[in-house]
């Protein structure tokens, strides 16, 4: 393929070129005034997802849970945790979403389950080497009498990622230890979770989000590795715990158990790897429909960065014949929002504390509505974050005292962790807690700027970042962007110029305006300010038709 011109998947399925918005459920509306988002939230907002104009929904964790990640950490796969609701809530919410033509995707945490889990209370309450045991890592320790960890192995979260039963076995958990790995060379393991996805396929959801899909599989040895986990997992490095070849078999099995419902339904692997090959692997025709596209998430403001990350992944995807997926902020990140406002707006920090330097709000906020303009205008499947059609920054002054996202804790402050980009989102300026729920409470304080950024301050205002994203996603879907082809006109260190089914992508990364090529109609600007006299501001995307 012509390095200046890129296509995405040329297959017809709906996921190929849908604009699909993540629900974070507890921070995202709030059905029965307990503070926490529920599903009866969710349900009571559809109408305004359908007025954005998205094609799916994909909703975090809302199964049983301890809630020791926050959901992430399942009990029951099989049920609705009564924090957000019931399983009735769940079929109505789902109904409701479909009569709309809204497809839903649900997440699955394979990789390791609650330690309240059923297996997992009857693995501590059963002998080494036992038929429970088998389900878990579970290993010996090193030492004169087993005092050391099987291995080096730290937590994504910080610290050592093994736990010692009080029988002196370790348990291997890459993340809290309320989350024990799951041992995927166990063959009852693979048949749980196809159990787990028929459960809801046949409830009717349209496909599956696969939390640290790059990790079910450990090399057989567990030998020591260098480095931090969490760097490792950042970095994308293979290493002993990710990425490992045998992974793919499991994918290949649920593309099957897919298959049994017809070819609609698909999977969506969140998988930290490069290089962008590597990626690929996982998105091959018998194993998953989609992988997130990290690279371009975390290239940040860097406009050579982002012509090698989009080349790389259309490339690469294609080769395979997949779609590929644009995402700049999810439930771990910082939202783009306030990156794009930092002195280097390429960095990458674990959480924004009140210590820590404060994004320029204005800045981020230009930024950041130029890139979303530009990831809409890429061939392939687009993902939003919850509030980021709002332009919400990262709650960067949360109390200490607040936060409850295990990196904190376990970093011991270090890292101000992902609880600045949970924080609930703001409905009602006028209403306690901006009308997230009937009574006002919220899990997480807001930050005052919520206020002016609710939504009923945007519904219908020319301009604000909310009409914009309805604006852009309406005009994406008018050109078929989403499935068209993509041909360079000219990437510096301060522009990309490209061409997409008919319109002219163009993206200032500079501190000069950029005269705009005469005879062409202005479709779209990420703000009324983006052009002036004919040129391109600084900071500003524009769609010329």
């Amino acid at each position: 393929m012509s390095p200046e011109t890129r296509t995405s998947s040329t297959g017809s399925s709906w996921w190929n070129d849908a604009v699909i918005y993540q629900i974070y459920p507890r921070s995202f509306a709030d059905g029965n005034g307990d503070g926490v988002g529920d599903l009866v939230g969710v349900y009571e907002h559809l109408d305004y997802l359908e007025k954005l104009g998205i094609d799916a929904i994909w909703l975090s964790p809302f199964y049983v849970s301890p809630q020791a990640d926050a959901g992430y950490d399942v009990a029951d796969y099989r049920d609705v945790d009564p924090l957000f609701g019931t399983l009735e809530d769940f079929d109505r919410m789902l109904d409701s979403a479909h009569s709309r033509g809204l497809k839903v995707i649900v997440d699955l945490v394979p990789n390791h389950t609650s330690s309240e889990h059923e297996w997992f209370r009857a693995a501590l309450a059963s002998p080494p080497g036992s038929h429970e045991r088998a389900r878990y890592m579970f290993r010996d320790g090193k030492g004169a009498s087993g005092e050391l960890a099987p291995n080096n192995w730290e937590s994504v979260f910080g610290g050592p990622a093994w736990t010692r039963a009080a029988d002196g076995q370790w348990y291997l958990h890459l993340f809290d230890p309320g989350q024990p790995d799951l041992n995927w060379r166990n063959a009852e393991i693979v048949d749980e979770f196809k159990d787990i996805l028929r459960f809801w396929l046949d409830r009717g959801v349209d496909g599956f989000r696969v939390d640290v899909a790059h990790g079910l599989i450990k090399h057989d040895e567990l030998p020591d590795t260098t480095g931090t986990m969490a760097l490792i997992e950042g970095g994308g490095n293979r290493g002993p715990m990710w990425d490992q070849d045998d992974v793919h078999d499991i994918y290949r099995g649920w593309n099957s158990v897919l298959t049994e419902y017809g070819g609609d339904r698909m999977l969506v692997a969140e998988a930290w790897v490069s290089p962008a090959e590597r990626l690929s692997r996982y998105v091959r025709p018998d194993e998953m429909q989609q992988a997130f596209n990290f690279d371009f998430m975390t290239v940040g403001w860097d406009a050579p960065g982002l012509r090698r990350s989009i080349d790389g992944a259309l490339e690469t995807n294609a080769a395979v014949g997949a779609t590929t997926t644009w995402v700049l902020s999810n439930h771990d990140v910082v939202r783009h929002a306030s990156r794009f406002g930092l002195e280097d707006p390429t960095s990458w920090p674990k959480g924004i504390g009140a210590e820590d330097e404060q994004p320029l709000v204005a800045l981020g906020l230009n930024r950041a509505r130029a890139a979303s303009l530009l990831m809409f205008a890429l061939p392939g499947s687009a993902y939003i974050f919850e509030g980021e059609e709002l332009g919400l920054p990262e709650h960067t002054t949360l109390p200490d005292e607040t936060r409850q996202d295990p990196a904190f804790a376990r970093t011991g402050g270090d890292e101000a962790g992902r609880d600045g980009c949970r924080v609930p989102i703001p409905w009602q300026s006028d209403k306690p807690g901006f009308g997230f729920g009937p009574t006002g409470k919220t899990w997480l304080p807001q930050p005052e700027i919520f206020g002016e950024l609710a939504v009923d301050r945007q519904d219908g205002v020319l301009d604000s970042t909310l009409e914009f994203y309805r604006s852009a996603i309406a005009v994406r879907g008018e050109h078929g962007l989403g499935s068209g082809i993509l041909k360079w006109h000219a990437a510096t260190h301060v522009m990309l110029d490209f061409e997409n089914s008919g319109v002219r992508v163009i993206v200032n990364f500079g501190v000069q305006p950029i005269p705009l090529p005469d005879g062409r109609e202005v479709l779209v600007t990420s703000d009324a300010d983006a052009v002036v006299d004919g040129a391109l501001q600084p900071n500003r995307a524009v769609w010329l038709g």
